[in-house]
């Protein structure tokens, strides 16, 4: 190793003795010498501006940074979500089918979990956050932040799926975007019911899956009984999401979740499909909004009435007094 005269050197931050292991010999060296140093300068000033811009963009507030993380979240989960479907109904079936749309919403829900998971506990669901709140996990004052963050992730996605797709739904529509018809085109980014299911029968299959949605992610995260394995719990969730779509996904789509399906059905309402995506099915819009909702705490009053409420800390003889044992099966 080389030295370097200290004096012609900035503060650089690093030890300005150290040169490159093969510096220059002769007239030149002192040129090198200087040429070093200026570069040293340069890459600190360029350090302490990121530094000061990456202060200035920090948020303190815990409330934003969970709006944020949720807003990622779905975004993430929505992109993956809305281009699958896009792709199977514009491509005519040639680019992937019904498995090809539930592996897309599984994917989404994976990564999304993992984006948001660390800040904002991933809820990417109006009825899950609405369910935190009534249980009390979630103090109400943070419920709006939760909503505004989920539905602006998903609206946004959608707005980038119809952008991603736009010459392929122009192609597709001959520009009449409609939401019935053999060029239906308004499911792509929100769920509307089959036409042979009845308004009850719709409103039976999304709280029907909700429930199973809540189960499995109470399953999962359950430590006191035989909870998933640390950092398997998003990959997890998003093979539950699959299944339920592999299951109970022909009849209304699978919504599960007014984050999911309100949004990017007010961006086709302003797209061009206009108000026929609230009207369709009977007015069907509302009961992806409400049948989850209930579905998510009815899922939690099942949870605890089999699992939860039994499944307390119990004292076996033999063991240390006041040592807390959990029965577990070996089913």
């Amino acid at each position: 190793m080389a030295l370097r005269n200290k004096a012609e050197c900035c503060e650089t931050g690093q030890d300005p003795t150290i040169m490159p292991p093969h510096p220059p010999v002769g007239p030149s060296s002192s040129h090198f010498c200087l040429e070093w140093s200026s570069r040293g300068c340069r890459l600190e000033t360029e350090s302490k501006m990121l530094e000061k811009f990456q202060k200035a963009l920090t948020i303190r507030s815990s409330t934003v940074r969970e709006l944020l993380a949720e807003a990622l979240g779905m975004f993430i989960l929505m992109v993956f979500g809305l281009s699958s479907v896009a792709q199977v109904v514009l491509g005519r079936g040639e680019f992937g089918q019904h498995l090809s749309i539930n592996l897309g919403f599984g994917i989404g829900v994976t990564l999304g979990i993992h984006a948001a998971g660390g800040i904002s506990g991933a809820h990417l669901n109006a009825a899950i956050t609405f369910t935190h709140c009534i249980l009390g996990n979630l103090p109400w004052r943070k419920l709006p932040a939760y909503l505004i963050g989920q539905f602006l992730g998903s609206f946004t996605a959608a707005a980038t799926v119809f952008g991603l797709y736009y010459d392929a739904l122009y192609d597709y529509t001959k520009g009449n975007f409609t939401v019935t018809g053999p060029t239906a085109t308004a499911s792509i980014f929100s769920t509307y019911p089959a036409p042979y299911v009845s308004f009850l029968g719709g409103f039976l299959t999304e709280f029907t899956a909700t429930i199973m949605l809540l189960l499995g992610i109470l399953i999962i995260h359950d430590e006191k009984n035989n909870g998933a394995l640390k950092g398997t719990q998003a990959l997890l969730t998003g093979i539950l999401v699959l299944g339920i779509g592999l299951g109970m996904g022909m009849n209304t789509g699978y919504a599960m979740n007014p984050s999911r399906d309100l949004p990017p059905r007010v961006f086709t309402a302003i797209a061009g499909w206009g108000m026929d995506v609230f009207t369709a099915g009977h007015y069907w819009w509302w009961v992806p909004v409400t049948a989850p909702i209930l579905g998510s705490l009815a899922g939690v009053l099942i949870h605890k009435l089999f699992i939860d409420f039994h499944n307390q800390p119990v004292l076996e003889s033999g063991n240390v007094k006041g040592q807390p044992v959990v029965e577990t099966s070996t089913l």
